[in-house]
């Protein structure tokens, strides 16, 4: 049987247009389809939410949005700016959203790759935010990557063409896609895992 074409679907920014973390999040994407990916953006400015609240019946036309791309996904990358040394409030957000594919076939980020990567103004305040969107991850059962990407933006700027100008991260997002990949490809040839065996219980909000 033919493998069908993975999609990678990218989440993350600042409500700030064309911001660091939004470039590096392509930067991914962009070695993803050159890979053979389909993949989806949703940026800063999408990721405006209304504060998700588990008890909401009625969900925004872009909150629904974001649920369906991620549930239709074979691997995320999340991307966050570091906000007082962890993850954006519009990111956290977001992924609190994950929590309406608990009853999915695929729940919350079960059997996807998911590449993590932080920006922040110096070191300490990107990898910090790495850190707590690996144990999110974790919490969400997915499957981060091996590498996770620390930008420091005082470093790093990317040209017109989207390129990073620090060659060492530039090949680190690269990789990071190519790890994305490698799981996405082969997960997709391994075939569905039924649900049930995904029903290990994970941290859900209180209702």
């Amino acid at each position: 049987m033919q493998q069908q074409t993975v999609k990678i679907v990218g989440i993350g920014g600042s409500p700030r247009p064309h911001s660091t973390a939004e470039r590096a999040l392509r930067v991914v994407l962009r070695e993803a389809r050159r890979l053979g990916a389909e993949t989806c953006l949703i940026g800063g400015s999408e990721l405006m939410l209304p504060l998700y609240d588990p008890r909401e019946e009625m969900r925004s036309p872009q909150a629904l949005r974001l649920i369906a791309e991620i549930a239709s996904a074979d691997g995320v990358v999340i991307a966050s700016p570091a906000y007082h040394g962890t993850v954006s409030g519009l990111v956290k957000n977001a992924l609190d959203y994950v929590e309406e594919l608990r009853g999915d076939a695929r729940p919350y980020l079960s059997d996807r790759a998911v590449g993590l990567l932080a920006v922040g103004q110096g070191w300490q305040g990107a990898v910090s935010t790495l850190g707590t969107l690996r144990t999110v991850t974790h919490a969400l059962r997915g499957w981060p990557t091996p590498l996770g990407v620390a930008v420091n933006s005082e470093m790093a700027n990317f040209d017109a063409d989207g390129g990073c100008s620090h060659p060492h991260i530039q090949d680190q997002l690269t990789a990071m896609a190519v790890q994305v990949m490698e799981f996405a490809c082969s997960r997709q040839a391994a075939g569905p895992v039924q649900a049930e065996e995904l029903a290990v219980g994970a941290g859900r909000p209180a209702r």
